[in-house]
């Protein structure tokens, strides 16, 4: 399976909600007790004096697919993640999501050829302006690579 073709390409994007029962949720299941998290009045008192949602709660969004890109459903091992903000994400906020195939390239590995996946998850708020890029990285084993191509 060749996937270069597909650098560059873009998911239409899904629009989504910085909602407080999600955050609090979510940083209930990371183990994360900050008052910025979790309360909206315990938060006025902090650094931004508002009610934000984790570095990492951009991963529960939808991004929406690439149309025609196909990946395994199963054999498909996380490589690596960040994230980079230009500002917090916001309790009550929309945000705009999209995921971009930045890059693509192979290395040796034990076992066989490994392809390398690199993936852009961006979020732009309601004037457009973004507010965070989650870069992803998958890899794709050689077996995974010849039942695809079965």
């Amino acid at each position: 399976m060749n996937w270069d073709h597909w650098v560059g390409s873009r998911s239409p994007g899904e629009w989504n909600g910085v909602e407080k029962g999600a955050v609090r949720n979510f940083a209930e299941a990371i183990g994360d007790p900050q008052p910025l998290y979790l309360c909206e009045e315990g938060a006025k008192h902090l650094r931004y004096g508002r009610w934000m949602a984790p570095p990492t709660f951009p991963i529960t969004f939808r991004y929406g697919s690439i149309p025609g890109l196909q990946l395994p459903k199963s054999g498909l091992i996380h490589g690596s993640q960040r994230f980079q903000y230009e500002r917090p994400l916001w309790i009550g906020e929309e945000i705009f999501c999209y995921l971009t195939l930045k890059d693509v390239f192979e290395k040796e590995g034990k076992s066989g050829r490994l392809t390398f996946l690199t993936f852009e998850r961006i979020g732009e708020d309601q004037k457009g302006d973004r507010v965070f890029t989650a870069e992803s990285t998958l890899i794709v084993t050689e077996a995974v690579r010849r039942e695809l191509s079965a």
